[in-house]
């Protein structure tokens, strides 16, 4: 794939994880691998985990190490190029934090987007204005300039649109609590935008939008999280929270999430159903 359709942080984690498995096939250590090049164990395990940007010369350090032929090694090199490149999200750095730069790297590579929100309405499909009173909702806790809400703000809309609009977009499925429709930020005149969009939004033949009705049994108690799926690559798992922000890899934890996210969605109304629910609450906006 050329690296303009690509996300430079998936390169790199697949960068990392190509030198991982190099490495266990020639049953090395990564202790003994690091002794073997005169390297650090640590700079071993972070090139593999894609917190290290290897250099061309380790690269090819490696290559010498693992005996691969110029082909392979051709394929190596061609990742690092990739890794290299500047995804968009990047202009954000100095505003937002560090974990969900990596979510916007990672998103821009998948396949398939499955996001529950039990509080309020996902990222992709607020308005500006929701945004904006969303992120200003706690200011009073997390320190925030004006300038970072207004970056924040921005990085938000952008996102939206490479995501939403990009020409091979994912697919998107969410499931809202019927609570993140009721719970008010900022005027009513923006609930009753935000019911609005979320009703457009959900039309578009990628996006499919469920709402999990109050009245209906709650089969998992958790709070939102946005699993990730790939082409070739792992699944991962984001979960934020006040002031942090974690992924989840393990495997079998993954799959726990990916089972809770399919029995939320067969509890919650079908896109039908929820899309009359959304307009009903939109019109109680209006009163």
């Amino acid at each position: 794939m050329p690296s303009q359709q690509g996300s430079p942080t998936v390169r790199r984690l697949r960068l990392g994880q190509e030198l991982r498995l190099l490495r266990e096939r020639r049953k090395f250590t990564g202790a003994r691998a690091a002794r073997e090049l005169g390297w650090s164990a640590s700079k071993v395990s972070r090139i593999e985990a894609a917190k290290t940007m290897p250099s061309a010369d380790d690269i090819k350090a490696l290559g010498e190490l693992y005996h691969l032929d110029g082909h392979r090694l051709d394929e190596l090199f061609g990742l690092l190029r990739d890794a290299e490149q500047r995804g968009w999200w990047e202009d954000y750095e100095d505003s937002l934090p560090e974990e969900y730069i990596r979510l916007l790297g990672l998103e821009a590579e998948a396949t398939v987007q499955r996001n529950w929100e039990p509080q309020l309405v996902s990222g992709l499909l607020q308005t500006e204005d929701y945004a904006r009173e969303v992120i200003l909702s706690v200011r009073g806790i997390v320190r925030i300039t004006h300038s970072g809400v207004r970056s924040r703000v921005e990085a938000r809309l952008d996102r939206q649109q490479r995501v939403l609009q990009r020409p091979d977009p994912c697919r998107l499925n969410v499931v809202l609590d019927e609570a993140a429709l009721m719970r008010r930020f900022g005027e009513p005149s923006v609930m009753r935008e935000q019911m609005e969009h979320l009703i457009e939004v959900s039309l578009l033949p990628h996006v499919n939008v469920r709402v999990l009705p109050l009245e209906s049994l709650h089969p998992v108690n958790t709070g939102a999280f946005i699993h990730l799926k790939f082409t070739g690559f792992d699944d991962v798992v984001y979960l934020e929270h006040l002031y942090t922000a974690h992924f989840v890899e393990d495997l079998e934890r993954v799959a726990g999430y990916e089972n809770a996210f399919d029995h939320m969605w067969t509890e919650a109304l079908d896109e039908d159903e929820s899309r009359v629910l959304i307009q009903r609450k939109a019109m109680l906006w209006r009163r």
